[in-house]
């Protein structure tokens, strides 16, 4: 009988290639090729020869990756620079990556996408009153990966 739980066996060229084709479709960091490779169940030195293969053809770059996932992650879901960062150290992207990343958010583009945030949720939000409705929208906000004192900027702003 047929066993499901038996893996199909790849050589360590097969492995290779497809952990190109992996980075190749999108950047990614070492974090996420390192759990991939270990999905095939390869020995420790195959491992290290398929990331320094990676790396050396330019497949895996970490300094790409933190700022390609900064700057995609802010334009497409318009996450905070805390709640980017929180995701890169999730992935073991180092600090220094993490503030050359967060650098490539462009600061009037950050504020504008505060304001917008901050009006489309009031546009949609039923409130009583002001403390509600700074209560929902703090909270939305904060979820989005804000800063309190960001928020509290821009709701002071509709107070009046």
């Amino acid at each position: 009988m047929f066993d499901k739980t038996t893996k199909k066996s790849y050589t360590v060229d097969q492995i290779k290639a497809k952990m190109e084709y992996y980075c190749a479709y999108q950047d990614r960091c070492h974090f996420e090729v390192e759990k991939k490779i270990n999905s095939f169940f390869v020995i420790p030195e195959a491992k290290e020869e398929i990331l320094i293969s990676l790396i050396q053809d330019n497949f895996l770059n970490e300094e790409r990756f933190a700022l390609t996932f900064a700057r995609s992650k802010f334009n497409q879901k318009k996450w905070g620079k805390l709640k980017i960062s929180q995701e890169l150290k999730k992935r073991n992207i180092s600090d220094y990556l993490i503030k050359k990343g967060i650098k490539e958010i462009d600061s009037q583009d950050y504020f504008i996408t505060i304001e917008n945030l901050i009006n489309k949720k009031i546009e949609n939000t039923k409130f009583k009153n002001y403390f509600d409705l700074k209560n929902k929208v703090s909270a939305y906000m904060l979820q989005k990966g804000y800063t309190y004192s960001e928020i509290i900027e821009h709701l002071e702003n509709h107070k009046k």
